[in-house]
């Protein structure tokens, strides 16, 4: 496998899929930390002297209009990335109107060294989602090199992301820096990882987390439940939870994976406390309460101080740390110190010499909102592609560009 640094891109067209789904609000871009991401790959190629074709999907159009017939192929545009792009690169970025007419081809084939062109969305076509292989060639001509640089999609076998490999030579064909650095950071986690490993684990249910729980036994020493998720676990033990957030059909789960946690010798942390409100709201009233005897009507939105101290004593003592999902409804104010404190004590550990991964959407959300960013030795842009990473899973983003 080419390392993309070793490659010299002079006078090659580097056809690059990008994640540029990022959030648009009255056709301006409100979040563009995935387009940022991006820039040190894209400027490498245009330092060593070759252009660039963007590929990027952005939202489900082909499904969003079915369902909502108002809508039309012009609410998903790419095209208000144009503007955006061409500001933060300090060069012009053309635009073609589709990724695989004779036009899109035209553009790309008369592209000059130091020259960018954004495709417009792939998802305009069944076929990218599809992995169609016809598809996958067409977008193959736009290029001399193929560059996949979206960790967030490298869990979908698209037309762009895993399809389209087999097209290029194993030399012509690698990971650009931002998906080399979700792969080594992800790698240094799974692989290579220090005791005590502690992986927090937050989230609504539990059903969406079995995997990682699952595949985490094997490698944590510590994982640590937080979130909605946690009065599952309590129910599942006899515990009266109130009107918590629960999971009926998986009590048995959260029973078979405290079970096998025992088993393998792995701790898992439940939260003892919560901070409990009598409706899901910014303004219920609040109180705090056991998790094991919360009030019937009250449920726990949060986790409370002694949880918060427990969790923080775990953390601080790690090596190695893996952070996915928020401990409590962190979007609200009254219900925000549990998350903060968490991106407090991983901020800590890090600063002590820990390593620390952060991913999945909300808690990267949360080290955003509470300027942890930077606090930490790494911040995924993969929620989902992370999480199947971690589940154990084989990404085909990855695969077609590492076992080729």
């Amino acid at each position: 496998m080419t390392r993309f640094n070793d490659y010299n891109f002079d006078g090659k067209r580097a056809l690059i899929r990008v994640d540029f789904n990022v959030p648009v609000k009255d056709g301006k871009i409100t979040d563009d930390t995935r387009i940022r991401a991006a820039l040190p790959t894209i400027k490498k190629v245009l330092a060593d002297g070759g252009s660039v074709v963007l590929m990027s999907h952005w939202g489900r159009p082909l499904k969003d209009i079915a369902k909502k017939p108002h809508l039309t192929l012009a609410d998903f545009s790419l095209r208000p990335v144009v503007a955006h792009l061409s500001g933060l690169l300090g060069t012009e970025v053309q635009f073609a109107d589709d990724c695989i007419t004779e036009d899109a081809l035209a553009k790309a084939e008369a592209l000059q060294p130091g020259q960018v062109l954004l495709l417009e969305n792939l998802r305009y076509h069944k076929e990218e989602e599809k992995g169609d292989n016809e598809f996958a060639e067409k977008l193959s001509k736009l290029g001399d090199v193929y560059v996949n640089d979206a960790f967030g999609t490298a869990h979908r076998a698209h037309a762009s992301t895993a399809v389209i490999a087999q097209f290029f030579p194993g030399d012509r064909k690698m990971f650009g820096l931002l998906m080399e650095a979700e792969v080594a950071a992800a790698e240094e986690v799974l692989h290579n990882n220090k005791k005590p490993f502690t992986a927090i684990i937050g989230g609504a249910k539990v059903s969406d987390k079995i995997l990682i729980i699952e595949n985490l036994l094997e490698k944590a020493t510590d994982i640590i439940i937080g979130g909605g998720m946690a009065y599952t676990f309590y129910k599942a033990e006899g515990c009266h939870i109130g009107a918590s957030l629960c999971e009926d059909d998986r009590l048995d789960t959260a029973l078979e994976l405290l079970k096998k946690a025992e088993e393998k010798g792995v701790c898992i942390h439940l939260p003892a406390d919560s901070i409990i409100a009598d409706k899901f709201a910014a303004d219920a009233n609040t109180s705090s309460s056991l998790n094991a005897e919360i009030p019937e009507g009250w449920m726990g939105l949060d986790i409370g101080e002694m949880a918060i101290d427990h969790f923080k004593h775990i953390i601080t003592e790690s090596k190695t740390i893996l952070w996915n999902g928020p401990m409590g409804v962190f979007e609200m104010d009254k219900f925000q110190h549990g998350t903060k404190a968490i991106a407090e004590a991983v901020a800590e550990a890090t600063e002590n010499g820990a390593y620390s991964l952060v991913g999945g959407g909300d808690s990267v959300a949360a080290v955003n909102k509470f300027h942890f960013t930077d606090k930490v030795s790494y911040v995924s842009t993969g929620g989902g592609a992370l999480l199947e990473y971690f589940e154990g899973k084989e990404l085909p983003g990855i695969a077609a560009i590492k076992n080729s």
